[in-house]
């Protein structure tokens, strides 16, 4: 289990200590099968995607999974059927149907729907990390990530994570790196890039795929007064994605050199396997996101 996205937020080392009871706390939230009647439900499950613990802690990391059942009833299909007895008790009545009668048969058609509809499971793994107050969510969606806080704050009662706040703008430092061709040390440049024209929301955009970021086209594109939107990079030889000006990592990948690190004879278990790759996993990112605060200014929150 290697994440493919990074979505971060940051917490205090005062909230570090609080975590002390996750394991109860989350006990507590477990997934539960969507009911007949209703569109979803969340709840945590266990990483190795069995019964079994709902949190595994290595070293100073502790890898969660937030589970969601939901139901796939398209609404396109419930306005058809709405419509079809709209139509049906107008022409009964003899008079078009007001609102509020229209509400009930909308509620009658979901109540006759739901039972029948197939329900849809998702997961997303996050871990959080004492030490230097990382929380690191499997995804390159907002709405996903806070959904996962959501979740945890309602474990613990209270999780105050807050969302990354550089003190270097990262549209206009990735445009510099890029421009100049000085990067950190460690970093160089990958083969994709996204380019905006900073002047208005519809401005022109130009995307570049498999190209190298040092050519000339790029270079006219930077000077005619597009700024970087995103990146493709890579770190250390070990670490290749796509960093965006929010500061989202997306397409993460391990590279050879790392992968080559896992131990290739067979484990004991699925635990064991699990217990290997996190630990290679998060070895790897705590060095990224050091460097990510350094070059960006990304204060972890004070006491809260």
């Amino acid at each position: 289990m290697f994440f493919r996205n990074l979505t971060l937020f940051r917490f205090s080392a005062e909230t570090a200590a609080a975590l002390d009871r996750l394991d109860a706390a989350l006990d507590a939230h477990r997934l539960r099968p969507v009911g007949p009647l209703e569109l979803a439900t969340h709840g945590f499950v266990s990483p190795l995607g069995t019964e079994g613990p709902l949190s595994i802690a290595i070293g100073a990391c502790t890898l969660v999974t937030l589970g969601r059942e939901e139901k796939l009833l398209p609404a396109a299909v419930v306005h058809a059927e709405l419509a079809r007895r709209v139509r049906a008790a107008a022409e009964q009545r003899g008079q078009s149907v007001g609102g509020r009668e229209r509400k009930r048969l909308k509620e009658a058609v979901l109540e006759e729907l739901l039972p029948r509809a197939f329900a849809r499971p998702s997961r997303l793994s996050a871990y959080l990390e004492r030490k230097n107050g990382w929380v690191v969510l499997d995804t390159s969606s907002r709405k996903g990530a806070e959904q996962a806080l959501t979740a945890l704050r309602q474990a613990l009662d209270s999780f105050p994570a807050l969302p990354l706040a550089p003190e270097q703008t990262p549209r206009l430092l990735m445009t510099d790196w890029l421009s100049r061709g000085k990067l950190p040390a460690g970093l160089s440049l990958g083969d994709e890039c996204e380019l905006r024209d900073p002047a208005s929301a519809q401005g022109a955009v130009v995307r570049c795929r498999r190209q190298a970021l040092e050519s000339e086209e790029v270079r006219e594109h930077l000077k005619s007064g597009k700024q970087v939107a995103q990146l493709g990079l890579e770190f250390d030889g070990r670490l290749a994605f796509v960093l965006g000006e929010d500061l989202c990592l997306r397409k993460l990948r391990f590279l050879d050199v790392v992968q080559d690190e896992l131990d290739s004879s067979a484990r004991e278990s699925a635990a064991a396997e699990l217990d290997a790759r996190f630990a290679l996993m998060t070895l790897e990112l705590e060095r990224l996101l050091d460097k990510l605060a350094e070059w960006f200014g990304l204060p972890r929150p004070g006491a809260d």
